[in-house]
């Protein structure tokens, strides 16, 4: 009886990152799953990748309360303080008077969300 539970036994692969460049791709396999960050990256590169990521979680010239960025960021991993910490370092996110806004990060073009 085969009930899914079998050592040894491998999910199928995810293509939840399929549609990024191959490098990109590379490090969101190893700390992505399922929508879900796994662990932070200590390698500078790698967590640059993921931080890029985690901007686009937020909308240009919006501004946001520490909290919604704690509850935004909390949805993929539980060390808030510190992946917020690191994008405000690496120039992703802003911060004055206790306001969060986007700085830096991806941004996609018009033309390439039309297609």
């Amino acid at each position: 009886m085969h009930n899914g539970n079998e050592v040894g036994e491998r999910r199928a692969p995810s293509t939840e990152h399929d549609h990024l460049p191959a490098e990109v791709r590379k490090v969101m396999r190893a700390f992505v799953v399922d929508g879900r960050l796994t662990s932070i990256p200590t390698a500078h590169t790698k967590r640059m990748v993921i931080l890029d990521w985690l901007a686009q979680l937020f909308e240009p010239g919006r501004h946001y309360s520490e909290k919604m960025v704690n509850l935004i960021i909390g949805q993929h991993h539980p060390d808030t303080a510190a992946l917020r910490r690191y994008m405000v370092d690496a120039g992703f996110l802003d911060r004055e008077g206790g306001q969060y806004w986007r700085s830096g990060g991806t941004v996609e073009s018009v033309a390439a969300a039309d297609e």
